[in-house]
């Protein structure tokens, strides 16, 4: 496969980091376009055709849109099988890295955002529940460590350590032992160090690009 047949839409400090991050975990080929959101360039007609949501990561892999990132990380991880990020079809935590996958999105972001806008659903109404059932769930499952499924290092660690970190550092969530340990342990990981140094190469350029803007 060649470079050009993966194309990954990213901005720095947004969700797509965890997905940048999943690449490289996976050393698979892709050529970066990134979208600066300090400029606009998230709204602007080039990426409208690409997402009309204007919003990151999206990638396109042999003509194939994937946008959403569980789905993003699904896609990758069994696309990329060589580092045996995903358990396939057929394995018995095939399930349950799913689950973990799509509860992500499905559960945690919106029992965060709904903490932070201070708005409590109604508990029978609710996608998740309750933020505290949500919060509980992670640190039952973290119990066995080091990782969500005990020893078995998966593409989900990736998302999740990824999610964590940042909310956890901005106090959006508690940062219990067994999350700042797992957050710890992930995170030190080579392909952390590298996203956050890409990252910070490709904020500075964004940032001089506002600036001669105005």
């Amino acid at each position: 496969m060649s470079e050009s047949d993966l194309i990954f839409y990213h901005s720095p400090q947004t969700r797509s980091s965890a997905v940048l991050t999943l690449l490289e975990e996976l050393d698979a080929p892709y050529a970066l376009r990134d979208v600066n959101f300090k400029v606009g360039a998230q709204r602007e007609a080039d990426y409208l055709a690409v997402n009309p949501l204007g919003k990151v990561p999206a990638i396109v892999h042999d003509g194939a849109l994937v946008t959403e990132l569980a789905a993003i990380f699904i896609y990758l991880a069994d696309a990329f099988p060589q580092k045996n990020l995903a358990p396939p079809i057929g394995d018995p935590l095939r399930g349950p890295y799913l689950r973990w996958l799509v509860f992500y999105g499905s559960a945690f972001e919106p029992a965060v955002m709904d903490r932070y806008n201070k708005h409590e659903p109604q508990r029978s109404m609710s996608a998740y529940g309750d933020f505290e059932s949500v919060m509980a769930l992670i640190d039952n499952q973290l119990a066995a460590g080091p990782y969500l499924f005990g020893a078995r290092f998966t593409a989900a660690d990736i998302l999740w350590a990824t999610a964590l970190r940042w909310t956890t550092g901005f106090g959006l969530v508690p940062a219990t032992p067994k999350i700042s340990a797992f957050v710890e342990r992930v995170a030190s990981r080579p392909a952390f160090a590298r996203v956050a140094e890409t990252d910070a190469q490709l904020l500075k350029v964004h940032e001089a690009a506002a600036a001669a803007k105005g």
